[in-house]
């Protein structure tokens, strides 16, 4: 899977993520999200995602392409969703 390190990340750059649901735990699905500037902090970006910003931390799962994310989305959850098939 194509994944993207934090170190790597620039203003403007695309990638995709796979976001639980902070109100519905148990919900996670892959979003296209924005690296932009931190708006607190000059010297750091965050990632916007659902007109919402989030620090961007070192063990964040990020990827370049929505195939890879849903790849390793399928890869994370495969048990729970065998659960339901």
């Amino acid at each position: 899977m194509e994944s993207v390190d934090p170190k790597d990340l620039k203003n403007g750059d695309q990638v995709y993520v796979i976001y639980r649901n902070p109100h519905v735990p148990s919900v996670a699905n892959v979003k296209e999200a924005e690296i932009v500037p931190h708006p607190r902090d000059p010297n750091a970006l965050a990632l916007f995602i659902n007109e919402t910003f989030h620090v961007i931390e070192d063990d964040d799962a990020l990827f370049a392409t929505k195939d890879s994310a849903e790849r390793a989305y399928h890869t994370a959850y495969e048990d729970q969703l065998d659960q339901y098939h």
